[in-house]
């Protein structure tokens, strides 16, 4: 819960948006906290507020507009945002997260208001300490940061890039009851090569090509150890970084304190939750399959890199699991013949010899040789699941799993309902984007959205918990198996692989209690039993509440 504090009253109080309630505030609090006169003499419960507040939210005329609302609100009223969008999760999600918040970072620099969290900029990088300190609060649980250098499928959107962990803490909260007075969204400015920002006057970055490979280490670094020094037990996530620096960083830093790559381990446990749900639906397990994947950039290989250690849990050897995986970039077929593979891709190059005697190495052509149970995408690579990629490979298995994961929905490497005509039905889908659900007969079938909103609140709640000092792999899967294990398409299989997002909190703690007990056993979290855990879970949510003063 967030700190009371007596001291604060009259306009300070009012103003504050951690601690203000609006004409929530009753008579007597009114009298006893210097309010009177500062607000109208109705006083309304956040109930009635929060129904006023969602007619006003109504009323906007786009997605974006209604975005922007939103964002206000929160900056006048934090607890009233909460409630607001804990109300509505279905219908706000898309708004105040992906994909409304691309829009809002293209757009940052017309659109904004409110200061909110810290621009840590290159020209500032003998002051990081001082930067840091400058924070609203001393005490901070989560820290969400950017370099905005690929956000979403939209490429460099320089400090655009600062909705990211501004929506992405938002979601800490809401679904993982993290105590929005311990969230911080960070920035790092280190100059953007996205020419129609440094040419557009409004733009409020730095006006500078982005730094050197050498500079922007080093700067990362000095971050990185103010932080840690700073805030010693903070959970630091990456987000939105290029695919150059996601790993390298991730690396350097994950047996060093708490931190973990959304884009690489959160995308990858939600996509593994979905295939656990996936692979049972169509009754053969994972180690079974062979996997594709289109796109081979941090996400995409951090995907392949959980499935290979899933496939591994279920007997396979490390060997066995990679002959089960085939990763394709711009260049096709990832091969060990190629010299223009990272280190991680080549954990994923198929020898020279599973590939001659084809006329190419693209997608079409795995699939035609291969017999592919499981296609995933993470190309941002429009309309690459073709219709006559998609119905050969439904013709070789009964039940295909094919996850167009790409995101804005612009990105999508297919559409659901173009995958579910294809296969006849048959396909068991996930996407990366909101879509409408899909016609069926009379009714409809609701399209499972692989959002990492399903992992990265639980993990912030779990080791906010648990008090971890890690994130490991283990944990992550842990996250994945207890989502997995929540699929509706288990009892129904008519019914999407991955849960209702207005099921999110209760699933959340579920999967918040898994993690922090296998980080008690991994030991990078303090002993407890499995009980101590959960009830320490439960605790640690915050909740949209006035507090009474």
């Amino acid at each position: 819960m967030t700190p009371q504090q007596p001291h604060r009253r009259g306009q300070d109080l009012l103003f504050d948006p951690l601690t203000t309630k609006g004409t929530a505030f009753s008579h007597d609090e009114r009298r006893e906290l210097g309010l009177l006169g500062l607000l109208p003499v109705a006083v309304k419960s956040i109930t009635e507020q929060a129904a006023h507040t969602y007619a006003e939210f109504s009323s906007r005329r786009d997605d974006l507009d209604k975005h922007i609302y939103l964002r206000a609100l929160q900056d006048r009223n934090e607890t009233l945002f909460y409630r607001l969008l804990s109300d509505h999760i279905e219908e706000m999600l898309p708004i105040v997260y992906t994909p409304t918040v691309g829009d809002a970072c293209r757009q940052f620099s017309e659109i904004y208001r409110r200061p909110r969290g810290l621009f840590v900029s290159y020209p500032d990088r003998d002051r990081l300490r001082e930067v840091l300190r400058n924070r609203r609060e001393e005490q901070v649980d989560v820290i969400v940061v950017t370099d905005g250098q690929r956000i979403l499928g939209l490429g460099d959107q320089g400090i655009g890039g600062m909705g990211i962990p501004i929506g992405k803490l938002s979601l800490y909260t809401l679904i993982g009851g993290i105590d929005p007075a311990r969230t911080l969204p960070i920035i790092l400015d280190v100059g953007t090569d996205n020419v129609e920002l440094l040419h557009d006057p409004q733009y409020l970055g730095w006006r500078h090509r982005r730094i050197s490979d050498e500079q922007y280490y080093a700067f990362v670094d000095d971050f990185v150890a103010v932080v840690h020094e700073e805030l010693p037990e903070v959970l630091l996530q990456w987000e939105d970084f290029a695919t150059v620096h996601a790993l390298p960083l991730l690396n350097r830093y994950r047996d060093r304190m708490l931190t973990f790559n959304d884009d690489i381990q959160g995308t990858a446990a939600v996509a593994l939750g979905a295939l656990h749900g996936a692979v049972r639906a169509a009754g053969r397990p994972l180690s079974q399959q062979q996997v594709v994947m289109l796109g081979a950039g941090s996400a995409g290989i951090g995907v392949l890199e959980m499935v290979r250690q899933q496939m591994v849990a279920e007997g396979l050897s490390d060997a066995e699991a990679g002959e089960r995986i085939w990763a394709i970039d711009i260049n096709g077929v990832l091969t060990d013949d190629r010299d223009d593979l990272s280190e991680s891709q080549r954990r994923f190059a198929q020898p020279t010899s599973r590939v001659s005697g084809w006329d190419a190495r693209g997608l079409a052509d795995v699939v035609h040789h291969v017999d592919v149970g499981i296609l995933l995408g993470l190309s941002t690579v429009a309309g690459a699941f073709t219709e006559s990629i998609v119905r050969e490979l439904a013709a070789k298995t009964d039940r295909p799993i094919i996850f167009p994961l790409s995101n804005p929905t612009s990105r999508a490497e297919a559409h659901p309902a173009e995958l579910d005509e294809w296969t006849g039905g048959r396909a068991l889908i996930a996407t990366g984007s909101p879509f409408p659900p899909i016609p069926h007969g009379q009714g409809s079938r609701r399209v499972a959205q692989c959002n990492n909103v399903y992992i990265f609140p639980a993990m912030g709640l779990a080791v906010t918990a648990a008090r971890a000092s890690r994130v490991t792999d283990a944990m992550m899967r842990a996250a994945a198996t207890t989502l997995g294990d929540a699929s509706p398409a288990l009892s129904d299989p008519g019914q999407p692989l991955l849960p209702a997002f207005a099921d999110l909190p209760e699933i959340t703690t579920r999967i918040a209690t898994a993690v922090a007990i296998q980080a008690v056993r991994d030991g990078v979290a303090p002993q407890a039993s499995d009980e101590e855990v959960a009830e320490a879970v439960r605790q640690a949510r915050w909740t949209p509440e006035y507090r009474s003063r």
